[in-house]
């Protein structure tokens, strides 16, 4: 592919995935470049709701140089095969997108622009298609590393360690390791847990990243490239 491309998961839901994947756009685009975020699949919005992708141009002030894209949307909040099952059925199910739309998807985008993010649903094993490939499989068909995103609080050790060693397993190549959510006043276990996410980063080969503070998800365009760029020192994953 002509664009670097990078996949972007989170050891569990509502960890921060969106704003890492916001912050990972807004370092490429104050580096001059142009960037696409692709969601293979989207759930738990309606037709007209602002999916995670729209979240992603709204927080970085929808520069031009900026595309978003969407594969597919399933309206209830669960895991994408799941969602379409409850929608409608098996049918529904089997005309999720397969792998290779996906990719022909990223392909598209990777040809026009510099740098191609491409944000999974919920974790490493979610299944986004009907033969169950998941974002791990996206990566290792692109070749593109990826960028985990991981909790401050207690049960993080557990999550991370176990998602970094699942991607390992499949021979994913190791990006950035993102702390989302970092309070404003963390605790002992949050200092601890920072302290071992690092190790753990550099056991399983990926760069930490650094954090990110909760609430930058309400923060205006020029606060999220402010942070955005202390992520740049710890690479994009490229």
């Amino acid at each position: 592919m002509s664009a670097a491309v990078l996949c972007v998961t989170g050891t569990d839901t509502d960890v921060g995935k969106t704003i890492a994947t916001a912050c990972l756009a807004a370092a490429a685009l104050a580096a001059g470049e142009r960037v696409a975020v692709y969601k293979p699949a989207q759930t738990g919005v309606g037709p007209d709701e602002p999916g995670d992708v729209d979240t992603v141009a709204a927080l970085l002030g929808r520069p031009g140089r900026l595309t978003v894209a969407e594969g597919v949307r399933v309206g209830p909040a669960m895991a994408p095969v799941d969602a379409a099952l409850e929608a409608g059925g098996e049918a529904a199910a089997a005309a999720l997108p397969d792998l290779r739309r996906h990719l022909d998807r990223i392909a598209d985008l990777a040809a026009a622009h510099d740098t191609v993010l491409v944000e999974g649903a919920g974790g490493l094993l979610v299944q986004l298609t009907p033969a169950g490939d998941t974002i791990a499989d996206v990566a290792l068909a692109c070749e593109a590393p990826l960028a985990v995103v991981a909790r401050p609080d207690l049960g993080t050790l557990n999550h991370t360690g176990l998602t970094l060693e699942a991607a390992g397993r499949r021979g994913v190549r190791p990006g950035p390791l993102v702390v989302g959510s970092w309070p404003a006043e963390p605790s002992a276990v949050h200092r601890a847990n920072l302290v071992r996410l690092q190790e753990l980063a550099a056991e399983h080969g990926y760069a930490f990243g650094g954090t990110l503070p909760a609430g930058l998800g309400a923060a205006e365009a020029a606060e999220v490239f402010r942070v955005a760029g202390g992520l740049v020192a710890s690479g994009r994953g490229r």
